[in-house]
């Protein structure tokens, strides 16, 4: 009897034992799991606080893709503004490419809307991943003049003046795990004792380069001919960056005492066509770039007061009763002369309204002049009796939305736009604005979602969203900017 007590009393410690091994050995992985990503390089990249549980999926990593039958980012609706970054698409490009150490590229030679900045950075990103950067400083924006809209090149601001930086970080570091994203120039690793050593301000040690000299040419086209040699672009940088070492002198690049600090020409944004990566990589690049948390919770608390106007109203065959139109109304102080005209706008959209069903129904109107949007408004109201709000309207009553909206400047309110417009149920906006095609690309994901083809310029649309223009001339009517939007 002593015996089977001490068998027994053994034998629930061994289990007791196994239970708490088991138990630290779960916690140690969800700890791994958890972890702060360590960098490749040397120096101090900067840190980041955890995403949201949902900001970034990450899946195996050992994974570039996952396998058939067993994709679940395929019932992500990737038109969303809260769509969470799906990695494996980004991680397969990073996995081919042959890196050089010590390469550093800064994306912060932008200009103009949200538009042209998101495009910008992440073109840069692109071309940086060819050329095998191990390093990016972390992109920068350059803002426009408060007082002046027509002015764009103000001083820099941070990537979190439009973008979720902590995102942005975080699936970095999942897809590209050997690309380090330093803060600041002055933390890259070797930068400054480079430029003390040289005699020179560490920015004056920044190389200045066109990405389009790279790889071959295309003789007598338009200088905005999108980049026909991008499959080349990588081989080609790398052989210049040893060609110009050993032509200057200079020691070979490494990522602790002799860095390359490269920034790219002004005007970029549209060059790499975006298909040629596919179109998984297409429609989940510009997931990189989150926007701001809270400029997506005013855009929510919009869209709710939209959708409780819409419901007010009485619904048609074809609208139902809670959906709304959404607009685009591009005549800004620098908007182009040879662009489609405010009248033009007008008269077009008022017809696609009143052909998808939205007589006697709510619009929102994104428009940064104040004076045709209550123009817009009362011609829309006279003649299909479709009530126009704009975010301001629709805010009335809700003082701190209210005042927070106040407190953005003229392009953060522009998010706000962008956001409300993905949400609305059609969409019409005006080509050539870079603002109107990122919004008409980015719906365009609703349907098929990673794989979702092309849209079709110059037609009638894809039944979410419609763009006036003219598309006749493909560099005159600047239909290269769809080859080259990242949606």
């Amino acid at each position: 009897m002593a015996l089977w007590q001490l068998k027994t009393s053994n034998t629930r410690r061994q289990a007791t034992a196994l239970l708490l091994a088991c138990l630290a050995g779960l916690l140690l992985l969800f700890l791994w799991n958890h972890r702060v990503p360590l960098s490749p390089s040397h120096g101090n990249p900067t840190p980041f606080a955890p995403p949201r549980s949902s900001s970034v999926i990450v899946g195996s990593p050992q994974q570039q893709r996952p396998n058939k039958g067993d994709d679940d980012t395929t019932t992500i609706d990737v038109s969303s503004a809260r769509a969470p970054f799906i990695v494996w698409p980004l991680r397969r490009v990073c996995a081919e490419t042959t890196y050089a150490p010590g390469l550093t590229f800064l994306c912060d030679n932008n200009s103009g809307g949200p538009g042209n900045i998101r495009n910008y950075i992440l073109t840069c990103i692109r071309y940086a991943i060819d050329a095998g950067a191990t390093a990016l400083v972390l992109p920068r924006i350059r803002a426009r003049s408060p007082s002046d809209p027509a002015n764009l090149f103000r001083e820099h601001q941070s990537l979190g003046y439009m973008f979720d930086t902590s995102h942005f970080q975080a699936a970095m570091a999942a897809a590209c795990p050997r690309i380090a994203v330093y803060d600041t120039l002055e933390d890259v690793p070797g930068a400054r004792e480079k430029a003390r050593r040289e005699g020179r301000a560490l920015d004056k040690m920044v190389e200045r380069v066109t990405p389009k000299r790279f790889g071959g040419s295309r003789a007598g086209c338009d200088q905005r001919d999108p980049h026909r040699y991008t499959d080349r672009f990588g081989a080609a940088f790398r052989e210049w960056l040893r060609s110009e070492a050993a032509e200057r002198g200079w020691a070979p690049v490494n990522d602790v005492d002799n860095p390359r600090l490269i920034r790219f020409s002004w005007g970029v944004l549209w060059d790499w066509p975006v298909y040629r990566d596919g179109p998984e990589f297409v429609a989940s690049f510009g997931g990189l770039l989150q926007i701001r948390e809270d400029i997506l919770d005013l855009a929510d608390a919009v869209v709710i007061s939209m959708r409780a106007l819409a419901a007010s109203t009485r619904g048609t065959e074809v609208a139902a009763g809670h959906s709304f139109l959404g607009i685009h109304l591009r005549t800004e102080a620098d908007a182009l002369s040879r662009w489609p005209s405010y009248e033009n706008q007008t008269k077009n959209y008022l017809r696609e309204a009143a052909s998808q069903g939205y007589q006697g129904r709510a619009a929102y109107l994104a428009s940064g002049n104040e004076t045709e949007t209550r123009k817009f408004g009362k011609e829309a109201m006279a003649s299909l009796q479709l009530d126009v709000r704009s975010k301001y309207d629709l805010l009335e009553g809700r003082e701190e939305e209210l005042e927070k909206l106040k407190t953005l400047s003229w392009d953060q309110q522009a998010l706000v736009d962008f956001v409300v417009l993905l949400s609305c149920d059609y969409f019409v906006g005006v080509s050539p604005s870079s603002f109107s095609i990122n919004v008409a690309l980015k719906r365009h994901l609703k349907e098929d979602g990673l794989y979702t083809r092309p849209w079709k310029v110059g037609g009638r649309g894809d039944g979410r969203s419609w763009l006036v223009g003219r598309y006749d001339r493909y560099w005159e009517d600047w239909l290269f900017m769809f080859d080259g939007m990242w949606p």
